[in-house]
Parts: structure tokens; sequence; C-alpha cells
């Protein structure tokens, strides 16, 4: 249904529950009227789909007609154990495979849409950021064609490690300019992977983009990067 929301489109939205394995995720599905694709987010831990930042980039991923799933990689009851013992939010097995599961379950999923595209039609690509975007980037390489794009904001993609050479999804690095041991990790994985890549550097920018203007260049610049790749020519809801 539609529900009143700041962003200048149309959007169809519902709040989603995601099983795998043996926990439920939570998460939050929003696909413009017309859109060519969706982004999964995929964040580390202390983040969550209620993230102001995660919400903002979303918001201008939107407003480009694509779609995006906002969902937590981990349970409320993991959270809490992970802030105490940091070992969830490295486990990059365990965050790629609930990606997996939560790509294949909107692929498979049906909502009733009320005349939009149906988010099991369009092409998926993966926002990630900080141990996400590893996570991303091996869900990427294990689901090979059914993933169009992969953006990464300040991420750790060298975490990806043996699996860097088998992503085929056109892959965006964005660090920012004063965030220098994680620039190095990016330029390491990117020089390891052998799909279309470009790597962004932001001015001044720092790890968490907050710098006036920083977080709208990431934003910007994603949006332009799914829209470019994620064309699909989507079935109609009805097919």
């Amino acid at each position: 249904m539609l529900r009143p929301n700041n962003e200048s489109i149309e959007i169809w939205e519902q709040n989603v529950q995601i099983p795998t394995g043996g926990a439920v995720l939570e998460g939050e599905l929003k696909i413009p009227r017309g859109a060519s694709g969706l982004a999964l987010f995929a964040h580390g831990s202390g983040s969550s789909r209620h993230s102001p930042r995660n919400q903002f980039v979303a918001s201008v991923i939107r407003e480009a007609g694509i779609g995006t799933l906002l969902f937590d990689l981990l349970t409320l009851e993991e959270e809490s154990v992970d802030r105490t013992t940091g070992h969830l939010r490295f486990d990059i097995r365990l965050l790629a495979n609930r990606l997996i599961d939560a790509t294949r379950w909107v692929q498979k999923e049906k909502f009733e849409t009320n005349g939009y595209i149906g988010a099991s039609n369009l092409r998926v690509g993966y926002f990630g950021s900080s141990t996400g975007a590893a996570a991303a980037l091996v869900a990427a390489a294990e689901l090979g064609s059914a993933v169009g794009a992969v953006v990464s904001r300040g991420g750790r993609p060298d975490l990806a490690g043996a699996t860097l050479p088998r992503v085929k999804a056109p892959t965006l690095l964005i660090v920012g300019g004063a965030d220098g041991p994680v620039i190095d990790l990016n330029q390491e994985a990117f020089g390891r992977l052998q799909c279309e890549k470009e790597i962004e550097i932001i001015p001044g920018a720092t790890h968490l983009f907050e710098e006036p203007g920083a977080l709208e260049q990431v934003a910007q610049l994603a949006a332009k990067w799914f829209v470019a790749r994620l064309k699909s020519e989507p079935r109609s809801a009805s097919a």
C-alpha cells in the first residue's frame, strides 16, 4: 500500500520478515513506481535498517528508480551478543549466507503490489558497508549472474579474500579520502577484482562520511551505478 513519505515519487512499501536458517531477519521493502532494479543493503554490526545514513542513501537510490530492501543481517539477540564479543560482525560466511537467503527469498516471494512492478521481477544489486561489503561480494560471487551490481561504502572488501577474483558483478568501491587504512584495504581488494570495477575516493571524507555533502556524493554515485547496471526490462506484475 502507499504510505506517506518524504520522497517525491510514489512508493509501495511493506515490512517483511526474511527466514534464514534458524533465524528471522526484519526488513523493509520499498519499490518506486516504474522501478528498474532492486538494491539490497548489507551493513555491518552497530548499524541497522533504521540508520539515518542507510535511510538517506536508500531514499536517493529510490528517487533514481531503484527499489530498496533494508534488513538486519543479525537478529536483536545476535546484535546484543556481538556488541560484547565482536565475533559475528566478522563472520563473513554467516553474513553472506544470510544475504544469499534474502536474495533468493525476495526473488521468489509474491507480494500484492497494487499494480507496481513486483520485487521478484527486478534485477538485484547489493549496497554494502563495513563488513557487509565483504558479505555482498562473497554473495555476488556465489550467485553469479543473479546479481547485477555491487556498491561498497567505506567497506572491507578485503575480507572477501579468495572470493574476490570470482566476482562477476560490476563493482564500485567508495572510500573516504581521510580514511587512510581503509583506502589501502580497498585498493588491495580492487587489484584482485577481475570484473568491471571502479574506485571512488571522496576528498576529505572520513569513515562514516559525516562531512557536509559527503554522504550525498556516496548516494549519487551508488544510484548512478545501479541505474546503469540493473536495467532488466522487468515483466509486469500480472505476467
